[in-house]
């Protein structure tokens, strides 16, 4: 129907976005797909699969979308995260649409104090699972390895929190295959990041300048490790944490 109609219907039950429904608009000739409430909350996501089911135009229009940056929402995502401090999200959106926002682990028993632009995420739980992998792998040996990984702490897929790698993986189409084929969100941590933590294991990623990649990304995310690195047919490395 009409975007006008839905507005004038939907309006006295609005609240707050963090709870409201997500609703998207399909006019009546099937032409667009447009997010009116919820749009960082499914709107923008149910959009898009309208738009590769029924060729709908997606008519996106929340700002960090739209410049195709990162928000505040898709990184607790990623992150299996929960937002803390949800009136943080307009400054640090705000602060995505100027570029990246780093996100940083506090490991405790600390105290943190943080300003009112500075949001704070909770861990939903579930397993993380670093990866490093050579060149030119590919998804299904990515998924096999990790699957193997898994299944020897008694795990499956549909425990994995994210899954987590170095930010040189970013074009290696293996892994971004792999983690769809997972149902999983898949992060690339920088170098700082990862050579801040106490690897336990020797890594060829040295010759990288790199500490490691499977177990580091797995130490930046999580709070212990739960399973060191395991090379996994000789061209995957698999590392656990929780």
């Amino acid at each position: 129907m009409a975007t006008g109609i839905v507005v004038r219907l939907i309006c006295p039950m609005l609240k707050d976005k963090w709870t409201d429904k997500p609703v998207v608009v399909v006019d009546s000739s099937l032409r667009w797909a447009i997010p009116v409430v919820g749009g960082h909350h499914g709107a923008n996501e149910l959009a898009m699969y309208l738009a590769e089911r029924l060729e709908l135009y997606p008519a996106i229009t929340t700002a960090t979308d739209a410049a195709g940056m990162n928000c505040l929402e898709k990184t607790a995502d990623q992150l299996g995260a929960w937002v803390v401090n949800k009136n943080s999200s307009i400054d640090v959106n705000l602060a995505f649409l100027r570029g990246d926002v780093p996100v940083i682990r506090l490991k405790g028993p600390k105290v943190v104090l943080v300003d009112e632009n500075v949001a704070v995420l909770k861990s939903k739980g579930g397993v993380v699972v670093g990866v490093g992998t050579r060149r030119g792998v590919s998804a299904q040996e990515v998924v096999k390895a990790v699957t193997s990984a898994l299944k020897s702490i008694g795990k499956t897929s549909q425990d994995i929190r994210m899954m987590a790698t170095a930010w040189i993986k970013r074009d290696e189409e293996g892994l971004t295959e792999a983690a769809k084929m997972l149902n999983s969100e898949i992060v690339y941590l920088d170098k700082d990041v990862l050579n801040a933590q106490d690897a336990l294991s020797p890594s060829r990623a040295n010759d990288l300048g790199l500490v490691g990649v499977a177990e580091p990304a797995v130490l930046a995310l999580s709070e212990r490790l739960l399973m060191p690195k395991k090379i996994y047919g000789g061209s995957v490395t698999v590392a656990l944490g929780k």
